[in-house]
């Protein structure tokens, strides 16, 4: 089962108000980015967040898995209790840097 439009755009109103908000498919799921870092895994309706030293305390009690098959163990996010999300994406967006740019491939 893929993540639904409906599910994702659920989770942006839930994390409304800490950055510049989009969303991308990828794979039938979707990555949430905040302020163009990659911030949310959204896989099965399941939302996933990176592990961080920053985070330890504040996720503690969060259940963790594997987004998909072969996956590093990420925590799940429960996107139901906004301020909670807000805060702990809060904390990861301020300790992620931007994705490196990808250098065009030399042609042959």
């Amino acid at each position: 089962m893929a993540t639904s439009l409906e599910y994702i755009e659920f989770v942006c109103q839930q994390l409304e108000g800490i950055g510049i908000l989009r969303y991308r498919k990828m794979f039938g799921d979707y990555f949430v980015y905040v302020n163009e870092k990659p911030m949310v895994l959204c896989c099965d309706n399941i939302c996933y967040i990176k592990m961080i030293l920053e985070l330890e305390e504040l996720m503690a009690d969060a259940e963790r898995g594997r987004p998909f098959p072969g996956a590093n163990e990420w925590y799940l996010l429960d996107i139901e209790h906004g301020a909670f999300a807000r805060r702990a994406v809060s904390i990861l967006e301020e300790h992620t840097p931007f994705p490196k740019d990808k250098k065009p491939k030399k042609k042959k």
